[in-house]
Order: structure tokens, then C-alpha cells, then sequence
């Protein structure tokens, strides 16, 4: 399983950057996202830069792997996924407009 690590450009040379995660730095491609911005978020995944993000994604993501990480030693989750247990599930909108159509959902 690969996990996606949010990490901040520090510096951008061609399909190159220097990024941090907060704990350490390191050297990523961003041949998958196009240009970024010095301060600007992505997702990584193995060394290479998915998607740009935004501040917001990566705070969740990264205090859902804090929480984990956490977990893993023995601790507790804490808070790592309140924003997921403050909201209720919803069907993605395509299965929500046919199941309010009337329409089975299977």
C-alpha cells in the first residue's frame, strides 16, 4: 500500500522541488502536477508529486497520519479524524440524484 505524504514546496528547479513534510525535506518530481508555486501543497506519493493541494487537505491528512503514527506506538488516535467523525455519510450526488428520483440505488 503506498500512503500520500502532504508536503510543502520550499524551492522549484525545472520538474524538481524541495519540499518539507514538517519532520524533513526532501528532493520531489513533479512531473504529475504541472508548475507550483514556492509555499504551495501537494500530495506525495513515493518521491513524486500527485496533486497540488490545498492547506486545508493537507492539515487533515496530516493529522490523520499523526494519528495513526500514533496509534502504531501503542498510543491513541485523539482528534486525528474528527473531520470525518463530525460528518454524516453521504452517497456520492450522482446516487443521491437517482435515489431521489426514485430511481434503485444497488
Amino acid at each position: 500500500m503506498c500512503v500520500g505524504v502532504p508536503m510543502q514546496i520550499l524551492s522549484v528547479d525545472g520538474i524538481a522541488a524541495r519540499a518539507t513534510d514538517g519532520r524533513q525535506e526532501e528532493l520531489i518530481d513533479l512531473s504529475l502536477t504541472g508548475p507550483v508555486n514556492i509555499g504551495d501543497w501537494v500530495l506525495t506519493f513515493l518521491g513524486a508529486a500527485r496533486e497540488v493541494i490545498t492547506e486545508d487537505e493537507a492539515q487533515k491528512i496530516s493529522s490523520a497520519l499523526d494519528g495513526l503514527r500514533s496509534l502504531m506506538q501503542g498510543g491513541d488516535l485523539g482528534d486525528a479524524f474528527a473531520d470525518l467523525e463530525r460528518s454524516s455519510p453521504s452517497l456520492p450526488p450522482h446516487l443521491q440524484a437517482a435515489m431521489n428520483a426514485g430511481k434503485p440505488v444497488a
